[in-house]
């Protein structure tokens, strides 16, 4: 399951979209998560799904990776689905036994709002697999810049934002290697009911909190050793550019907007 993972991990390949200004895929990003809150019918999902699929492509991810990533947010589709399946309300019933009573609207809503959840972390997964977090961090310090101004801690958020992302993965192989040492030592993670499981998982908490909080304590001297005093006089060794395929990359957001907005006013 840890494997599954891949929010926070970064695919280092040469694509078009790798070599995309952060800035514009954060901006993009955000386009793309108010895009698939504006689609209603099911043309405008296979549109979204078409768009995933060609930046992904684009980008040279494999389709594997993306679609492991959803396999942790089982339950939680799941759960979406039958909580808008069983209790929204509807005209045209298809299906009615004892309690149960599930219409042609509550099935439209539990689709649609499963694909949106599907598609929000296929979004997400897309930037963070073809952005760095140094890259991530810096395009978002300058994209809040201008709230320094009310002194809004924009480097601050970017750094915690930049260590965030990049112990997730440690923190996932620290992971994996306690819980392989426990079930060397007989631990069971996978039997037995609900509360079962949550006590076996103690023996791995446990050891996970004690590292992480020794590689914070470890971090922080490290910083504090060089001298880190915050954004104060602090210079970048690689400068943005927007570019023409930044650009272009708008254009193509603006494109997918322009016709889900245009297919929701006609077949709505």
């Amino acid at each position: 399951m840890l494997n599954n993972i891949t929010m926070g991990q970064y695919y280092p390949v040469d694509s078009p979209v790798h070599r995309l200004d952060p800035r514009v895929k954060l901006i993009l990003t955000i386009a793309f998560i108010v895009a698939v809150f504006l689609v209603h019918t099911i043309w405008g999902y296979l549109l979204i799904a078409g768009f995933v699929y060609a930046v992904s492509r684009l980008a040279r991810l494999p389709l594997k990776m993306l679609i492991r990533g959803l396999r942790p947010l089982r339950m939680i589709l799941l759960l979406t689905f039958l909580l808008n399946l069983f209790f929204t309300a509807g005209d045209t019933v298809l299906l009615s036994f004892w309690v149960i009573r599930i219409t042609r609207e509550a099935l439209r809503q539990a689709v649609f709002y499963s694909l949106r959840l599907v598609f929000l972390v296929l979004g997400t997964s897309i930037l963070t697999l073809t952005t760095s977090p140094v890259a991530l961090s810096d395009a978002l310090e300058i994209l809040l810049s201008p709230l320094k101004k009310i002194h809004f801690p924009a480097h601050e958020l970017a750094m915690m934002m930049t260590i965030a992302l990049r112990f997730i993965p440690t923190l996932l192989d620290e992971t994996d290697k306690i819980m392989k040492a426990q079930m060397a030592r007989g631990a069971d993670f996978e039997s037995g009911n609900l509360i079962s499981r949550a006590k076996s998982m103690i023996p791995l908490l446990v050891p996970l909190f004690v590292s992480a909080f020794r590689r914070a304590g470890d971090l922080a001297m490290a910083m504090e050793s060089r001298c880190y005093h915050g954004g104060e006089g602090r210079t970048r060794f690689r400068v943005l550019k927007l570019t023409r395929q930044d650009a272009l990359a708008c254009g193509c957001m603006a494109l997918l907007i322009g016709l889900i907005v245009l297919e929701g006013i006609l077949l709505r």
